[in-house]
């Protein structure tokens, strides 16, 4: 699966025989250094340095994109050209142009995020430490009884010989996709996943909805120490779904009027509670 487009766009530089580093760039959590230099034989030797920890983290496999170069002053030959980047090849070199001592140029970037895609296929084949089959979307989930009713007190009512589903050899789940009910399954079986800003709001829903409370404590602590989620959308979801350290993190971000004016703009702020509201007047008046 792909995410939206994150977009640099750099000045523009002399770069000749001595130049080094150009410029330095961070967004949506990717910190871009470019470097130039100009060889002997005239051409212009450009690099990319890509650091994208935090993407990465957030379950990005690939950064695909183009990048192109611009002269002010002088022709450059191939200077729009394709860039793949993985964790084994986080830097794009090229060589450009030729004839010149020196070029004033800059450069624009976009690159495409691509999430891995877990096999959620693999997760739940039949194991003989399963005991039940959960069917979702017409697919077949092979679990255990006992590890899905230690996780959620919705599947140890639904695995109890009080329902009529605890005696059914397969067990419909309903008003559910497949991929959103696996999604929440894997953050604790068998090998737990870690959510991510393309996952977490689906798997938040998911855990209230199912009662799997620790989907929502990894959820809350993916929003504390990893997300690039803006913080009038994380104050919105720390509210929803009563994550009470991530909405003290998030006040405490509310730290000058400019910000506060900012969220009192977004969508997000009509709909959040009259609770949550008075914390960010009592944050505001620290400031007036």
């Amino acid at each position: 699966m792909m995410g939206e487009a994150i977009e640099f766009k750099s000045g523009t530089y002399l770069v000749n025989t001595a130049a080094g580093i150009l410029d330095t760039r961070t967004k949506n959590g990717i910190t871009c250094v470019w470097r130039g230099i100009v060889d002997q034989s005239g051409k212009l030797n450009c690099t990319w340095e890509f650091d994208w920890d935090k993407l990465e983290r957030q379950g990005v496999d690939k950064l695909v994109g183009r990048i192109f170069v611009k002269s002010q002053t002088s022709p450059i030959y191939g200077s729009n050209f394709d860039v793949k980047i993985t964790e084994e090849n986080p830097e794009i070199k090229k060589q450009l142009g030729g004839g010149y001592n020196a070029y004033n140029v800059s450069y624009e970037c976009s690159l495409i995020p691509h999430y891995e895609n877990p096999s959620y296929d693999e997760m739940f084949e039949p194991s003989d430490k399963n005991d039940a089959i959960l069917v979702v979307d017409g697919k077949k989930l092979h679990v255990s009884k006992a590890f899905l009713s230690y996780h959620s007190e919705y599947f140890r009512s639904l695995f109890s010989s009080n329902f009529k589903e605890g005696q059914m050899d397969e067990i419909p789940i309903g008003e559910v996709s497949y991929e959103d009910f696996a999604l929440l399954l894997s953050t604790f079986y068998p090998n737990p996943v870690f959510p991510n800003d393309r996952t977490v709001e689906t798997l938040l829903e998911m855990g209230r909805r199912f009662l799997v409370s620790s989907a929502v404590s990894s959820a809350e602590h993916h929003l504390i120490s990893n997300s690039i989620i803006e913080n009038e959308k994380m104050l919105w979801l720390a509210d929803k779904h009563g994550m009470s350290k991530l909405l003290e993190k998030c006040v405490r971000r509310i730290n000058t009027v400019e910000k506060a004016k900012k969220l009192k703009k977004s969508k997000e702020y009509k709909t959040l509670s009259d609770a949550t509201k008075l914390k960010v007047y009592e944050r505001l008046m620290n400031f007036i």
